[in-house]
């Protein structure tokens, strides 16, 4: 998904819900800090959106979500989540990056950190998580060092934590 499509759905998002602002928390969220990533990277056709100030307003994107006709006419749509959505390390909210501005009628869009991305996708360890995080560490997009910190301070069981460090290093080797 390109940086313009994203910046479309945070327009519709804005005129749905009145919102000014919205979190970012799936693979889309790399666009804060990289927007000009290939399409290999970004694979995905959906933006996981939270809105910021009015959580309780984010349910009101099912109407531009997946099977919606904005969905059906454009091919990509919001996925309206919450923040039990993912599973992210302490600090995370501290650490949101600022999507670059863009066609979005005034909304703005708080992106997650790469290393907080890829502790989430870490953790949920589906296959398309796995390859994800791979490219993430072949490209250098983010850093071994700072994922074990981060890793570090999620709540996670200790055999998760276990396995997610050696998934760590099997990505940096």
């Amino acid at each position: 998904m390109k940086k313009q499509q994203v910046d479309h759905i945070l327009r519709a998002a804005g005129e749905i819900t009145g919102e000014t602002q919205f979190i970012i928390i799936g693979s889309q969220s790399l666009h804060g800090k990289h927007p000009n990533l290939p399409d290999e990277i970004l694979r995905s056709f959906e933006v996981d959106l939270i809105a910021k100030k009015r959580p309780d307003r984010t349910e009101w994107l099912n109407m531009i979500g997946q099977d919606s006709r904005f969905h059906e006419t454009h091919g990509y749509y919001a996925d309206p989540v919450d923040e039990k959505t993912a599973t992210l390390p302490k600090g995370w909210k501290g650490r949101l990056v600022n999507l670059p501005p863009g066609d979005t009628a005034g909304v703005s869009g708080l992106c997650l950190d790469p290393h907080d991305l890829a502790i989430a996708k870490y953790v949920a360890r589906r296959e398309k998580d796995i390859v994800f995080n791979r490219e993430l560490a072949t490209r250098g997009i983010v850093k071994k060092e700072h994922l074990l910190l981060l890793l570090d301070a999620t709540f996670l069981d200790e055999a998760v934590r276990d396995r997610i460090r050696d998934d760590i290093q099997r990505d940096f080797q």
